[in-house]
């Protein structure tokens, strides 16, 4: 059996491990939190180097890949300083492919609740999941980014992919090197809910973007919303019924009651094909043909999950 790992530095209370079949192998899916110690996270690194098949990097991005240039992040590539032989993965092999068809898939199958409620887009954060970010664009969808009023607590929301473009050619190299704790929670504060910018949740017919930015930000009452995110568990899933969101769509599919983040689903394929050759995003373009062959094998599909 293959074996994919993703060790995360989010809390440890979303760990899980599945078993699945992927390209014909098994592969088992294990998720590792460290709750926020990034040294303890290298360690694991270390000590599995070798050992296991594939490793996802969860809880953080390694950079951040915006209209084909790539912007490292300074503070996460530490983590994995250690690592000799065993691929590692982010989950941009799926942000800027799978989750590039994520508007079409919307049309499949919610067109005329779209028809009829809009097509408003709140996105947490645009500059972390570029292919989502093109995917709403290519149907003109009234978009808000909140890149940096909630990312950074700067308050202006950003309302077009050329202002994302430009917010990456000139911030993104200064805040790459900023603590990664300063801009994305880790640990048990993916866990705490301060509410924030809830115009901008309310005017939006469509929410998307990382589940941790989703569930801390936004009000109480989301009534007929449609949220478009992964790496949702349970808990996730109940508040956001409570919340009265009508259909929830997660990019990754849900596995025993688990959507895993698309470092973990990335790490799988990457187990499965049975690649050792490491993966470079900065020089990724055939990298990400490969990518899209597995999943066409696959068939992969995002799910649709009506809530209320």
């Amino acid at each position: 059996m293959k074996r994919a790992v993703s060790i995360s530095i989010g809390s440890s209370r979303r760990d899980k491990k599945v078993d699945i079949t992927l390209l014909g192998e098994k592969v088992c899916l294990e998720r590792i939190g460290t709750d926020g110690d990034m040294e303890a996270a290298a360690e694991l690194f270390r000590d599995l180097d070798g050992k296991v098949d594939a490793f996802g990097v969860g809880g953080a991005d390694l950079g951040l890949l915006i209209d084909g240039h790539w912007y490292p992040l300074h503070s996460v590539s530490p983590l994995i300083r250690h690592v000799r032989k065993t691929p590692v993965v982010d989950g941009h092999g799926l942000k800027l492919t799978h989750e590039r068809r994520i508007a079409d898939f919307l049309e499949r199958r919610i067109k005329p609740w779209l028809d009829k409620h809009g097509r408003r887009l709140f996105m947490t954060a645009g500059v972390d999941r570029w292919g989502m970010v093109r995917s709403f664009a290519d149907w003109n969808y009234e978009a808000v980014y909140g890149d940096l009023f909630l990312t950074l607590g700067i308050p202006i929301p950003l309302r077009s992919v050329d202002g994302l473009k430009r917010l990456a050619s000139f911030l993104v190299p200064v805040v790459a090197r900023l603590p990664f704790k300063w801009v994305y929670p880790v640990g048990e504060s993916q866990e705490k809910r301060t509410p924030k910018a809830v115009e901008y949740f309310a005017n939006a017919t469509v929410i998307a973007g990382d589940c941790h930015y989703i569930t801390r930000y936004m009000p109480d009452e989301l009534p007929g919303k449609v949220i478009v995110t992964n790496t949702t568990t349970e808990a996730d899933v109940e508040l956001l019924k409570r919340a009265g969101v009508k259909y929830l769509v997660t990019s990754t599919p849900v596995l025993e009651g688990r959507s895993f983040g698309t470092n973990m689903m990335e790490a799988a394929l990457v187990a499965a094909s049975g690649r050792v050759k490491p993966v470079d995003y900065r020089n990724a373009s055939e990298y990400f043909k490969e990518i899209e062959g597995y999943l066409k094998q696959i068939k992969l599909e995002p799910q649709l999950r009506e809530l209320n």
